[in-house]
């Protein structure tokens, strides 16, 4: 039952994580800008973003990689392998998704950089 709670709240936090990071909307200043021009730049940015793993793909790949590690690891040391790669898992998840969706969003950012935006966040 631990296992099927564990999955769930994995696939809950990869399925959050995914939507957030290609709508990501940086804070940048906007004095002296055309708000038209900018929200159509932004929208292309965001469709750059979206040809990167997001945080649920990421997320997933972390959840194999941290169970596979945790369940070597438990059966080097002696320990459970099914709690220890659970419990790999789901960090490995959470850490995958994070990385997907600060992947996302660093490229929303450099996007808007590069058009000449300063962004402040």
């Amino acid at each position: 039952m631990k296992q099927i709670t564990l999955i769930s709240s994995l696939g809950l936090a990869a399925l959050l994580l995914g939507c957030a990071g290609a709508t990501y909307r940086p804070i940048v200043d906007t004095q002296g800008l055309d708000m038209n021009r900018y929200e159509a730049d932004l929208q292309s940015c965001q469709q750059y973003a979206t040809q990167t793993a997001d945080g649920a793909h990421s997320a997933a790949v972390g959840a194999i990689a941290g169970a596979a590690l945790g369940s070597v690891i438990a059966g080097i040391a002696g320990g459970d392998r099914r709690a220890t790669g659970s419990i790999a898992a789901l960090e490995g998840g959470i850490m995958g998704g994070v990385s997907g969706e600060t992947n996302q969003r660093n490229i929303i950012r450099r996007c808007l950089s590069g058009r000449g935006y300063r962004v402040l966040q």
